[in-house]
């Protein structure tokens, strides 16, 4: 038996909204044998937009009963029937938390009608429920309501059930299919054609463009768990609703993955990627000089289009660097704001200090320039070698005074030990903390992975 389903909603996500209307047809097979269709007091206002595409007002719910009051009659209804709907995830995730909101843990297969229509009928201008029964020549005289929605949606199953020559329907049920945890507008194709190696895969919305990227030891074990599980936060319904299409990149290994995503992540933009639109390091030292043409150096927050000499993980961070700096390069603890008080100067032979005036600006600016010179110079030149996407190619990231220079894909065969020439079969990237760090982090990890330039010429 199938429980046809349809529901009005006060929002886009069950975790923050409730149902206003439910309406369920319980199908044999060959025709709807029993109805059910109640309003529901959601317990909150109806925003107003919602009431105008619905017209279900404040004044009709307010003596309906609350979902809790019929959650015993619904549970019976839907459970051991499989659930159909169009875009079946919304109308589930949102019966099945407020379900479980009333103790009842609601388990059946599911159906969607949309993800089936593609399949049986393709070639349809639109898959939305009006314009395809529109197409279709099936009737629905109270569009938007539950009751009508949920008969038109019984009528076009139907049709779908009686025109399914090659057992999509059967296929979508069998306990291993996918199908029934996808994106209602993603075509299984895509998820068929990813490989199961390192890489990036892209999202794409209905236009084309990226809503979401994501990097992957496995792409396709990773893209599958996407759809797994019944978050029904509004983040992951307005996801899923986005997915049209997936494409990918493979990468050699997963640092390669983790440096693309970063990459990508920061020229596209996807709205669905949140994690990395932030600076990672927040401090930096700066220097400035002051109206008597002292340099000073000072740690503070990093601020967008500013370019410190140095970044640090925090202030903290940031204040030990500059004590070591005074002490190796003999500078003013008071001009390097570690000293703030008042009192006579704590360097060593603090008589003649800067901030007494004894030492020149030219003086004491050429030793804050050399602690900056010394800060560039302690930056590493590396490389890291790995494995590549086949055979007979290795991954190359190169590090130059401790940023990205590039990355790609060279010769297994090749000699790696110009960096002059090694550049020439590397694409330069835009690199951020991040990924600074996760580079140097990865360089410890993997010593022998590791070409060190530096002590290359010293070999030479």
């Amino acid at each position: 038996m199938y429980a046809i389903v349809d529901i009005e909603t006060t929002g886009g996500h069950a975790s923050a909204n409730g149902i206003t209307e439910i309406a369920i047809c319980i199908h044999d097979g060959n025709e709807v044998v029993q109805r059910y269709q109640t309003l529901v007091n959601p317990g909150k206002d109806i925003p107003v937009y919602i009431q105008a595409l619905t017209g279900i007002s404040n004044d009709m719910v307010q003596q309906a009963p609350y979902f809790k009051e019929v959650a015993y009659d619904i549970y019976h209804l839907l459970q051991g029937q499989i659930f159909v709907a169009h875009n079946v995830n919304f109308d589930h995730s949102f019966v099945k938390h407020h379900l479980a909101a009333a103790g009842y843990d609601l388990q059946c297969n599911k159906l969607c009608t949309v993800r089936l229509s593609r399949k049986i009928i393709p070639g349809m201008t639109s898959y939305s429920l009006g314009k395809l029964c529109h197409q279709l020549s099936i009737g629905n005289s109270a569009r938007h309501r539950a009751a009508g929605d949920a008969d038109a949606t019984a009528e076009l199953f139907t049709l779908l059930l009686n025109s399914d020559k090659d057992n999509h329907i059967t296929d979508a049920l069998k306990q291993r299919s996918k199908e029934k945890v996808l994106p209602p507008n993603l075509h299984r194709k895509f998820i068929d054609k990813l490989p199961s190696t390192p890489g990036v895969y892209y999202f794409h919305d209905n236009k084309g463009k990226v809503v979401y990227v994501g990097k992957a030891v496995n792409i396709r074990k990773r893209v599958d768990s996407h759809f797994s599980g019944n978050n029904t936060g509004a983040q992951r319904q307005d996801f899923m609703r986005d997915i049209h299409q997936i494409s990918y990149q493979e990468c050699g290994t997963e640092l390669m993955a983790l440096l693309t995503e970063a990459v990508e992540i920061k020229r596209l933009w996807p709205k669905f990627n949140r994690s990395q639109k932030k600076l990672e390091f927040n401090f930096g030292l700066y220097t400035y000089e002051d109206q008597r043409g002292y340099l000073r150096i000072a740690v503070d927050k990093r601020r967008k289009y500013s370019t410190p000499v140095h970044t640090c993980g925090s202030l903290i961070d940031g204040r030990n660097l500059l004590v070591r700096l005074v002490e190796v390069y003999n500078l003013c603890p008071k001009f390097c704001f570690i000293q703030t008080n008042s009192d006579t100067c704590t360097s060593i032979g603090q008589e003649r200090c800067a901030c007494t005036g004894y030492e020149s600006a030219y003086d004491y600016n050429s030793k804050v320039q050399q602690a900056i010179d010394g800060l560039k110079q302690a930056l590493p030149t590396f490389a890291i070698r790995d494995e590549g996407r086949k055979e007979d190619e290795h991954s190359c990231i190169l590090i130059e005074k401790g940023r990205l220079y590039g990355m790609g894909y060279i010769s297994h065969y090749f000699e790696a030990n110009s960096l002059s020439q090694l550049k020439n079969y590397l694409t330069p990237y835009p690199g951020n903390d991040y990924m600074h760090n996760m580079i140097l982090s990865h360089a410890e990890r993997f010593p022998l992975k590791k070409i060190d330039f530096e002590a290359l010429r010293e070999l030479a």
